[in-house]
């Protein structure tokens, strides 16, 4: 190898060709991404600068934009927002509260993170913003200060719409503002698992509780923009950011992110023999339309949830896909110095995650103690309130956990002291849906139900999209 290295220092073309040759079957459709948080150092990327459609990793901005309003002094994590009838309309994924239902910043931040509750972003964004066109506005300004240039938004959930666009190296740089600019407020990239009344909901992150030093931030779905995430680890006090956009299930997406993140945490050896590829700043855009991946995705047979949530795979695909073969891995095996082959990723993902205390999200003001546990067994009650055929779901009463006692709620929502008085949410404009439905991308879950057949009797135990 030593005879290669002045053409391949000289020549990134030669190099990248050469790793071509060496594994004909790493050319594929998804956007990859590693970079060391610290320094925006640029470890391994493909297809970064491809324009893509965020899906719902569009709430990180939502995060950022509402997070950073609150260390303005603008309004407080307690300060009380409440659900408007366009929040909602909105589709699944969602809480599904009724028009006028309050929560605070904090829970909504949470259920909207977790859950990936598209119409917690909205309560967010109307809270903020005066509406989702206000808050939209303020979301595209905030990508421009952070150096998101091919960034657009005109929703804050990710929903399909015209001009919601942007790629693997712009959200990185997000990802990297979070850390630098909100420590503070951090721990909300990160949490395993919220429990609403007696409903616990894990983070669809599957790498958080699972794969070692996993730390953070957000998955996506639509079937325009196919699996996404947007995932951080540390070891050894060094941490690192990988994107992926565009994989075919939430499965594959996890695993992708883990192979670049072990990659990356193992790039130190034989450095010489890739050519830097600089820092995640200075990676050049591409001018193009973003790919959509509908047909491939979801087409035929291919049924995708209108969520992030992808219960349906099995873990031996992650087992299978996690090998060396065809995803561009015997190149990075040269290319990473020659390291080991990385071990599959079957095992951790089929393992549940590690034991933790979900965090307890509710409905109205803050409250702790006595307080706490009597809202926690309000919103309880509140779900067995009978549907309209007179039963609960079947899927629901399968996910409900026991009923919360006071200690399961004990010190479960600790957060930083907030000293700043609590302030109201500003004037809410509802704000309708403005893409043309003949070009935006296909959406995978409809603003509006299809009528049910008149001759055709629903069955109690169907579970809805979502």
């Amino acid at each position: 190898m030593q005879f290669l290295r002045p053409l391949l220092l000289k020549s990134p073309i030669i190099f990248a060709a050469a790793l071509a040759v060496l594994a004909p079957g790493a050319v594929h459709s998804e956007a990859r991404l590693v970079i060391e948080a610290d320094s925006g150092k640029v470890l391994e990327a493909e297809n970064a600068t491809v324009p893509w459609y965020p899906a719902s990793v569009t709430k990180l901005m939502t995060a950022y934009v509402a997070l950073q309003a609150v260390k303005d002094g603008k309004l407080t994590l307690d300060t009380l927002l409440t659900v408007s009838p366009v929040a909602a309309s909105q589709s699944p994924s969602k809480m599904g509260f009724r028009p006028g239902t309050q929560v605070t910043v904090d829970n909504a931040l949470k259920m909207m993170l977790v859950k990936s509750a598209n119409d917690m972003a909205v309560v967010l964004a109307e809270g903020v913003g005066g509406s989702v066109d206000g808050f939209s506005a303020m979301m595209n300004q905030t990508a421009q200060k952070l150096g998101m240039t091919q960034t657009s938004y005109v929703n804050p959930n990710g929903l399909p719409a015209d001009g919601q666009i942007t790629s693997a190296r712009d959200l990185a740089i997000l990802a990297r503002s979070i850390i630098k600019n909100l420590p503070e407020y951090e721990y909300f990239v990160h949490i395993p698992s919220i429990r609403y009344g007696r409903r616990i909901t894990q983070n669809f992150n599957r790498l958080i509780g699972r794969y070692p030093g996993a730390d953070g931030f957000k998955t996506g779905f639509i079937c325009a923009s196919g699996y996404n995430l947007v995932a951080s680890a540390t070891r050894d006090g060094r941490r690192l950011i990988a994107v992926v956009l565009g994989s075919s299930s939430g499965t594959m997406r996890a695993v992708r992110a883990a192979q670049l993140l072990d990659r990356g945490f193992a790039s130190n050896g034989l450095t010489w023999l890739r050519p830097s590829l600089g820092t995640v700043d200075q990676l050049a855009p591409i001018d193009a339309s973003p790919p959509n991946l509908r047909d491939e995705v979801c087409s035929g047979k291919r049924h995708r949830p209108a969520s992030d949530d992808d219960d349906a795979l099995i873990a031996g695909n992650a087992g299978s896909s996690g090998s060396a073969s065809g995803d561009g891995s015997n190149a990075m095996f040269l290319a990473s110095g020659l390291q080991a082959p990385l071990p599959k990723p079957s095992e951790w993902l089929a393992a549940s995650p590690a034991a933790s205390e979900p965090i307890v999200v509710y409905t109205g003001p803050t409250r702790t103690g006595a307080a706490l546990v009597a809202a926690v067994a309000a919103d309880s009650a509140s779900q067995d309130t009978p549907h309209k055929h007179g039963k609960r779901s079947r899927v629901a009463a399968k996910k409900d956990a026991a009923e919360p006692k006071a200690a399961d709620v004990k010190a479960a929502n600790a957060r930083p002291a907030d000293t700043k008085p609590s302030g109201k949410p500003a004037a809410v404009r509802h704000a309708s849906a403005r893409p043309d439905a003949a070009a935006k991308p296909a959406s995978d879950a409809s603003a509006k139900p299809a009528k049910p057949k008149t001759a055709a009797k629903p069955k109690s135990g169907a579970k809805p999209a979502g």
